[in-house]
C-alpha cells in the first residue's frame, strides 16, 4: 500500500501543478459553470480518451494522460462548487483555490485508502480501458442524479462519483507511467 500511496501522490501533485498554474492564469473562471456543466465538460474528456484508445490515434497532440489530469481536477472543482453557496462570490483568491483543492483532494484519498484496503488493489490488475469505460459509467450515474435535481433513493450521491472518478483517474495516471 506505501508503493500505492507513493504514485498517488506523485501523479496528484502533478494535477495540483497544473491547477494552481491554470488558476493563476485564469483565475477561478470555472466558479462560472453550474455542476451540470462541470459533469459535461467530464464527459466530454472521458468519450476523448475512449474515442483515442479505440481508433489507436489521435489528431491533436494533446495526449491522453492530460485528459485524466483534466479529469482529476475538473472533479475537484465540482465537489467544491458542490459546497459553495449559490452566492458566493465567483472570484477565489489563489490561497482559497488551492486550500480548497486540498481540502478535496485529501477526503478522496483517505476514499482511496479505505477502498483500496477493502479492494485488494484490484485496480492493479485492470486495464486502463476498463477505468475509462467504469469513468464513463460513473458520469452517466452522476447524470441521472442531476436531472433527478440531486434525490436518489438508494445511491450515493454527486460527491461520491466525482470522488470515484478523481481515484480512477490516478489510477489510471498510475498505471500509464509504469
Amino acid at each position: 500500500m506505501s508503493k500505492t500511496l507513493d504514485q498517488y501522490n506523485e501523479q496528484l501533485q502533478k494535477c495540483r501543478e497544473i491547477y494552481l498554474k491554470k488558476t493563476k492564469d485564469y483565475g477561478t473562471a470555472w466558479r462560472i459553470l453550474r455542476p451540470s456543466s462541470l459533469t459535461d465538460q467530464l464527459y466530454i474528456k472521458a468519450k476523448r480518451i475512449r474515442s483515442i484508445e479505440e481508433k489507436g490515434e489521435q489528431k491533436i497532440e494533446e495526449g491522453v494522460e492530460n485528459e485524466f489530469i483534466g479529469l482529476v481536477n475538473y472533479c475537484i472543482m465540482a465537489l467544491i462548487q458542490l459546497d459553495m453557496p449559490f452566492d458566493a462570490e465567483l472570484e477565489l483568491s489563489e490561497s482559497t483555490a488551492e486550500e480548497l483543492y486540498e481540502r478535496y483532494a485529501a477526503k478522496t484519498k483517505d476514499l482511496m485508502m479505505a477502498k483500496n484496503h477493502d479492494y485488494g488493489e484490484a485496480w492493479r490488475e485492470m486495464r486502463v480501458s476498463s477505468l475509462t469505460d467504469l469513468i464513463l459509467m460513473k458520469l452517466l450515474r452522476i447524470k441521472q442524479i442531476e436531472d433527478n435535481q440531486g434525490k436518489t433513493l438508494i445511491s450515493e450521491g454527486l460527491d461520491a462519483g466525482y470522488q470515484d472518478i478523481i481515484n480512477y483517474s490516478l489510477f489510471a495516471l498510475i498505471k500509464m507511467s509504469e
